[in-house]
């Protein structure tokens, strides 16, 4: 079969046409070139800012070196997928409700993986049926790929000083995905930095994750703390940690650019089983055959039941003191997790000097 011919620039155009015919808000194309961002994230490990995620470590230079990881790789086409949900109660009025479980708004609905690698392999077939069969590989948020500077590159924002990538017109409610191909596509311009003189996500982070603009030490981020953090949860920081038992969106949440952030129209993202605005003590009394009934599918899956009790336990420890709540936290006083007694124990001792 003959295919017909086409340049890199129609071809260049066509993939981010069928991108958003796909459900992807926007799609731009990088070249391999992390030389700065490698360096700068050298200086961000030797300083242990990634706490337990020794995997940021490994596979050497292939991190930033997008050709190493997929020998041929002379571009990335990188996409965007809004996530922001339709909410009938606003996330920020839900972290002032501390009975109330906060739950990540990109973790609500089905696993983002799922859904973005179907969408670029879909794409990917688009690409093969009018160029012809092409070298790639489609990874979302699942190996050795530094995704935002990746995506900064390739036109879909600039790095905020929270160290997620914001779009003017879109805020930062969503995730990215790419794919590593051989084809030397026209690659996108990089887009200014617009921060300028704002600190609102640095003034707003619960545990001072964000150190300096553009610097996060995740060991004292929420979301480390609550989805990478295996052990103890420092003590100094559960107080801190208010309501929030899975992620945490402060500095989204705060950050001016997300007044331009529209509510997702992707059906897979939006909330499921209660989750948006569930009760703790509710969440609490759930057996591990529920979790992995009501999680099924979800991104919160990969804590464990056992991490997931510890972040209700300590977000209980810090909910206002009544019987319920109490009662709910003595109910597994016993549990056979060491891990989850041990914080329940703090928070019930917690609520005793109330």
């Amino acid at each position: 079969m003959t295919m017909p011919t086409i340049n890199n620039s129609q071809l260049a155009e066509q993939i981010r046409s069928w991108g958003r015919e796909l459900g992807f808000q926007q799609v731009g194309i990088a070249s391999v070139g992390l030389a700065e961002d490698k360096a700068r994230l050298d200086r961000w490990l030797d300083s242990g800012f990634h706490g337990e995620m020794d995997y940021m470590y490994k596979h050497g230079s292939k991190r930033s070196h997008p050709e190493q990881l997929v020998p041929g790789t002379v571009r990335i086409i990188s996409a965007r997928m809004d996530y922001l949900p339709d909410e009938t109660r606003g996330a920020a009025e839900l972290l002032e409700q501390p009975e109330c479980a906060y739950v990540s708004r990109y973790a609500l609905g089905r696993d983002y993986h799922k859904v973005i690698r179907n969408r670029l392999q879909k794409l990917a077939d688009r690409i093969e049926a009018a160029a012809g069969p092409f070298g790639y590989r489609a990874f979302v948020d699942s190996a050795p790929v530094l995704e935002k500077p990746l995506a900064r590159n390739a036109g879909l924002g600039w790095m905020g000083k929270h160290t997620n990538l914001i779009n003017k017109d879109a805020g930062s409610w969503f995730f990215l995905g790419e794919l590593l191909t051989d084809l030397p596509l026209p690659v996108d311009s990089p887009v200014d930095e617009h921060c300028g003189t704002c600190t609102a996500c640095i003034e707003v982070c619960p545990t001072g994750a964000i150190i300096s603009p553009f610097e996060l030490d995740a060991r004292r981020c929420i979301s480390y703390l609550t989805i990478e953090l295996k052990g103890s949860i420092p003590e100094e920081l559960r107080e801190h940690i208010g309501n929030r038992i899975y992620g945490c969106d402060d500095c989204q949440l705060f950050c001016p650019w997300n007044k331009f952030a529209e509510p997702t129209a992707e059906g897979d993202f939006a909330p499921r089983h209660g989750l948006a605005d569930a009760q703790l003590v509710d969440l609490f009394a759930w057996t591990e055959n529920e979790w992995l009934e009501r999680t099924e599918g979800s991104a919160i899956r990969r804590i464990g039941f056992e991490r997931w009790l510890r972040n209700i336990a300590v977000a209980l420890g810090n909910a206002p003191t009544t019987l319920q709540v109490t009662d709910a936290l003595r109910s597994r006083a016993n549990d056979p997790s060491e891990l989850v007694q041990e914080h329940v124990a703090r928070a019930l001792g917690r609520h005793s000097k109330a």
